[in-house]
């Protein structure tokens, strides 16, 4: 019978290898170019009265996460602890992908941001933090005499 001189995986460890990589250099592929300091993931937007930020982080429990507003700087910290055994334990873990440890991503907001009225909500992973934006930087019509 024919057999390899390669391991069954060998395509396997050159994934793992090149995850590897990427990671040793943060160049974690997205669809807006390369990710930097990627956890949580953060989908940022807004309408003309509120800054919507939500922040993807399965996995985090409330009582660890923290966020702050200081001079126009929206920072999100927090910690993830991984679900693995221990290691006193005598489980092997072959393959573990899932970020674990304390993280913290800042995201500078505009002028517009009213630092006042900030609201953060935790449901389903998902936080949702918005942040309105000052009243005298609502678009108004003016009356012509």
């Amino acid at each position: 019978m024919y057999r390899s001189l390669f391991p069954r995986d060998v395509f396997a460890e050159m994934d793992r290898l090149q995850r590897d990589v990427q990671q040793a250099f943060d160049l974690s592929p997205s669809i807006r170019g390369f990710a930097r300091n990627g956890f949580p993931a953060l989908n940022v937007g807004g309408t003309s009265k509120t800054i919507e930020i939500y922040a993807f982080a399965p996995g985090v429990d409330q009582a660890t996460l923290e966020v702050s507003l200081e001079r126009g700087l929206l920072t999100i910290a927090g910690e993830r602890k991984s679900p693995l055994p221990d290691a006193q334990s005598k489980v092997a873990v072959h393959i573990n992908e899932r970020f674990e440890g304390r993280f913290r991503r800042a995201l500078t907001l505009p002028d517009d941001a009213d630092p006042e009225a900030v609201d953060a909500k935790l449901r389903d992973g998902v936080l949702h933090i918005t942040v309105q934006r000052r009243a005298s930087a609502q678009p108004r019509r003016i009356s012509i005499q």
